[in-house]
């Protein structure tokens, strides 16, 4: 069947006009008749006993509905959707500064937060574990990490250890790369607006995954998922924060259905940074050995992360990059978190990749300049033809492309490579590169697709849009799929009661719908047909199924063609509908290995008085497969690479001696503003992967920042001369 082609013309956002104009509803902007306002009340001590709690004042404020403590909690039941989960104020054992500890519930906000400035807390105060460095003792490992053991050892015959492999190599370098703890700063703070009415909650609040949260409240509370649904159309950035259903989600429909009335919770910004969960805290050692002639003979990546108190959640830094990344007959990759008194880990935009790459693609860059190898060579000499120890093949591989077009684009093989010999005026000039690559995942989704009357097509599911243009990708993979304009496609997502489309996470989200959109319209079609030949007002009633075509949004069938919305009127129907499920990648497919890959670029320049570090040119170069959308996959990637540039010159959560973060608001916690950020280049080399999924589609969301870092840490060498190993690369480490 011919279809018009629909992937890889550069669209504007569908969700694009109502949000410049202020007219998509976030969660916040529900209100509700008979709103209650939530407040959230947190620890001001890092590890402690709670003894005693004074709520009297807030209590007898004027207008306050609801206080709640470990002593007086709401009914909030340790579970969710996928197990366990941390219920809030059902114990009071406190782990870390600025955990939910309580909350008030009034006829305003004003009041509730006045309210929760009354009580008065009396803890037994225990010394806070808040150093990574300091407590590596009490490191402890994993039951598994991405699937595998916590250490993984490669060798080759004959080889007993891989300390044995490094002591034989011809060369060798080994460091310590240290990346510090961030938070994803979202412009929209994590809220929850909860109603409860006729035994049954609706939920509006952020979430990658509305099936997910409603499954999350159910559990918590003791309902059956039917009796919840969870509604998040618009997200004001996610990167994974808004994964997992956190506090005030929880606490905001417990009270709900106590209060018998509606209740909003906003977290204030600087209770984001601790209420919630972010990037923990990496230290990395590498160790690599090679021959003369830059061929890797072993790999060597051992990695901590810092990890609250009772969690269990690991940054796999060494397993998502060099366990995978280059071919080397002897590799070992390990991982282990360390339990500190500071808010909890979780995933954040390429967990592990993002990391773990500045410790890896740094280690590669000391070798090319211990070996006078031009950094590009030592990567392409070490290319891995398949999947290191598994033998697999890949799906689709184009990263030689990358290194070589990223090259010529950028003008790398023009470049002195004297560290510190290029200078202009005041300013020392310096360039770097890093590879980059993210697993392709595909995940189940059903989604579902809807033939109407009006000559429109509806593409729904209950998958979100986390700013990165999902309501675009349904538009556009309908019209594929349909052969129809994407202007006659219209989408719906963000809702629990949708067709089953599960989450959104892992680079994975337009690969996933997208198969079941494909799936969907197949079955459509059939329903389509069916409807049309056994229809008595149809121009093709009675006609063999197998002889009637669809084509372009048109049936045709002995000579006869009729437009769907036409056919649909003249049946007295206002539509026709089906939904298509898809799942992971099939045995064929599971045989390859697959993931997105890329070379990073990056120019800077460093002040040679002052040690200011400007970025002046970026590109990436990336092979993602397929291109659906070229306007949103480049913002994907630009945004993630000055998620790169952020990491490697401005973020970083420190805790003091107290376990605070010292600078948990946006006001201290630095993140790049536009004059920071150069022009950026992204080309794509737009090779589809068609083992991995029928349109050729692989993730895009993360890869962009995978690499970036190092590539900027390396630029800062080459200007410099100065090797700094620890992220961000701040003023004084320069200086010193």
């Amino acid at each position: 069947m011919a279809r018009r082609k629909a992937l890889g013309a550069p669209v504007d956002r569908v969700d694009g006009r109502l949000k410049v104009t202020g007219a998509a509803d976030y969660a916040m902007d529900r209100l509700p008749a008979r709103t209650a306002h939530g407040y959230v009340v947190v620890s001001t001590v890092a590890s402690a006993t709670i003894t005693a709690v004074d709520t009297r004042a807030a209590t007898g404020t004027p207008g306050v509905l609801g206080v709640y403590t470990p002593f007086n909690p709401l009914r909030i039941l340790p579970q969710g959707a996928m197990g366990p989960a941390w219920a809030p104020l059902q114990d009071k054992e406190v782990a870390f500064h600025g955990q939910p500890v309580g909350f008030v519930v009034a006829e305003s906000f004003e009041l509730a937060r006045e309210a929760a400035g009354t009580i008065r807390f009396d803890y037994a105060e225990r010394a806070p574990a808040h150093s990574l460095e300091d407590d590596l003792s009490r490191a402890q490992a994993p039951r598994n990490v991405s699937g595998e053991p916590a250490v993984v050892t490669i060798l080759a015959d004959g080889v007993p250890t891989i300390d044995r492999a490094l002591e034989s190599s011809e060369v060798t370098v080994s460091a310590t790369y240290r990346t510090a703890a961030q938070n994803h700063a979202a412009m929209e703070p994590h809220s929850a607006v909860a109603v409860w009415e006729n035994d049954r909650m609706t939920v509006h609040s952020s979430t990658q995954g509305p099936a997910f949260l409603a499954g999350d409240i159910a559990a918590a509370l003791g309902l059956q998922t039917s009796q919840v649904r969870a509604v998040s159309p618009y997200i004001g950035g996610a990167f994974g924060g808004k994964f997992y259903t956190y506090a005030q989600t929880r606490l905001a429909a417990a009270a709900a259905r106590e209060l018998g009335r509606p209740v909003k919770v906003a977290l204030t910004r600087e209770q984001v940074f601790t209420a919630t969960a972010g990037r923990p805290e990496t230290r990395q050692t590498v160790a690599l050995g090679a021959r003369r002639d830059g061929t890797l003979t072993a790999v060597k990546h051992h990695s901590w992360s810092s990890a609250s108190p009772g969690s269990t959640t690991v940054e796999a830094a060494a397993h998502t990059t060099s366990r995978r990344w280059y071919a080397s007959p002897n590799i070992e990759v390990s991982a282990k978190y360390v339990p500190l008194n500071v808010p909890e880990a979780t995933i954040m935009r390429a967990p592990g990749e993002a990391p773990g790459s500045f410790a890896l693609e740094s280690a590669m860059d000391e070798l090319a300049v211990k070996l006078g190898m031009d950094p590009v060579e030592l990567r392409v000499r070490n290319h891995a033809d398949t999947e290191p120890g598994s033998g697999r093949p890949w799906s689709s591989k184009h990263l030689l492309e990358c290194y070589r077009t990223g090259a010529e684009r950028f003008g790398w093989n023009g470049r002195d490579r004297t560290p510190g010999g290029t200078v202009d005026g005041d300013w020392y000039v310096g360039t770097g590169m890093a590879t980059a690559s993210f697993p392709a995942y595909r995940f189940q989704a059903t989604m579902k697709v809807r033939f109407r009357a009006d000559g429109t097509a509806a593409v729904s599911g209950s998958t979100a849009d986390l700013g990165t243009g999902m309501w675009t990708v349904l538009s556009v993979v309908g019209a594929q799929a349909l052969g129809i304009p994407a202007q006659r496609v219209r989408p719906d997502l963000g809702d629990s009661e949708l067709s089953a489309a599960g989450f959104v996470g892992g680079s994975s989200g337009t690969a996933t719908v997208s198969a079941a959109i494909l799936a969907a319209a197949e079955n459509a079609r059939k329903a389509l047909i069916d409807l049309a030949v056994r229809d008595a007002r149809s121009p093709f009633n009675g006609m063999d199924p197998g002889q009637v075509r669809y084509e372009n949004g048109r049936l045709t069938a002995s000579g006869r063609s009729e437009d769907f919305g036409s056919l649909l009127a003249a049946v007295g129907r206002d539509g026709v509908e089906a939904e298509g499920s898809s799942g992971v990648p099939g045995p064929e497919a599971q045989r390859y290995a697959s993931a997105s890959f890329g070379a990073q670029f990056c120019e800077v320049r460093v002040n040679r008085w002052t040690s200011e570090i400007r970025v002046s040119r970026l590109l990436s170069v990336m092979d993602v497969g397929t291109v659906v959308n070229p306007k949103t996959a480049r913002g994907q990637i630009l945004g993630g690479m000055i998620w790169g540039v952020s990491a490697a010159l401005h973020e970083g959560l420190r805790a003091d001696s107290g376990g605070r973060w010292g600078n948990a608001s946006f006001a201290d916690y630095l993140i790049p503003v536009n004059a920071d950020i150069p022009e950026v280049e992204v080309h794509f080399l737009n090779h589809p992967d068609t083992v991995h999924h029928p349109l050729g589609i692989r993730g895009a969301g993360e890869i962009g920042t995978v690499g970036m870092a190092a590539a900027v840490a390396n630029a800062v060498h080459h200007a410099t001369g100065k090797r700094v190993r620890e992220l961000p690369i701040t003023l004084d480490k320069l200086l010193g």
